[in-house]
């Protein structure tokens, strides 16, 4: 997609060197936002072959709110390196807890009894599209600063904070879904291309769940977008490729809590060679 070889060259362009966590540096920009049409066909990056399958198995374990990738792990290792064998693959409170499980503390106000409650934000955001088209409060977090301030060998502590920390729906007149992601830290190489497909997928689901016409834009706003500096080659040899058609995204007619990842198929996706990336832990 020309959107996402836009940022790539931008990146190149004017990043600045900054160290990281990892103790691998970046070359980082502050502040890039971009949309795509997703009218125009599935984004999923043709100018290097992304693991589609992956991208499905990750967004299905999300929905489930798993704390472990202890069922993940049978078909992708990419959360592998934030947990271990030793943590019995547990990864905390992130992503898929905060979207659907929110844990919520209620005080019983005549017995003082504290009660847990879960949040489901995904189904919440469900029902108010299909009971409000125009409600501007269709949003969900998994940023919860009470699980990051936990001590770090604590259960609930997140194994990696959430990068993609917010995102949020809008219906336009036409009847289309849009999302919009904001995401604090944004690794362009490896991660974005995952984002993007995730998100659209997500969107187009939603849509279908409640009864829309299709799905309209996403809408992605990256704080610190970086590139590491053992990417940058194989970021210079991406933007060199020309993108080619997108290819379409096909969902079965089921319930949304019912969708399983035999229900997703992709076709007409004609990518070009992959390009290899280590990643930074």
């Amino acid at each position: 997609m020309k959107e996402y070889l836009d940022l790539v060259k931008y990146v190149l362009a004017n990043g600045q060197q900054r160290k990281s966590r990892t103790g691998t540096d970046t070359i980082s920009v502050f502040g890039y936002h971009y949309k795509i049409d997703l009218t125009k066909g599935f984004p999923l990056l043709t100018t290097k072959k992304v693991n589609f399958g992956a991208v499905i198995h990750e967004l299905l374990w999300y929905l489930t709110g798993d704390t472990h990738i202890r069922n993940l792990r049978e078909h992708t290792k990419i959360w592998d390196a934030w947990t271990s064998a030793e943590k019995n693959w547990e990864v905390g409170n992130l992503y898929g807890h905060q979207w659907v499980k929110w844990e919520q503390y209620l005080e019983d106000p005549k017995t003082h009894e504290i009660k847990l409650n879960y949040i489901n934000q995904i189904q919440e955001v469900i029902n108010l599209i299909k009971s409000n088209h125009n409600d501007r409060r269709m949003v969900v977090t998994a940023w919860n600063p009470s699980d990051l301030y936990t001590p770090k060998d604590h259960p609930k502590h997140p194994g990696l904070p959430s990068c993609h920390s917010m995102f949020m729906f809008y219906v336009s007149n036409d009847n289309k879904l849009n999302c919009h992601l904001t995401q604090r830290s944004a690794d362009i190489m490896l991660g974005v291309p995952f984002n993007i497909a995730c998100y659209s997928t997500l969107t187009q689901m939603i849509a279908s769940e409640c009864g829309l016409a299709g799905v309209g834009e996403f809408s992605h706003y990256l704080n610190d977008a970086h590139i590491y500096v053992n990417h940058i080659d194989g970021a210079k040899e991406q933007v060199t490729r020309t993108p080619g058609s997108r290819p379409t995204l096909t969902i079965a007619k089921k319930p949304f809590w019912d969708l399983k990842f035999e229900d997703f198929v992709l076709t007409d996706y004609t990518p070009q060679a992959p390009i290899k990336f280590p990643i930074a832990v």
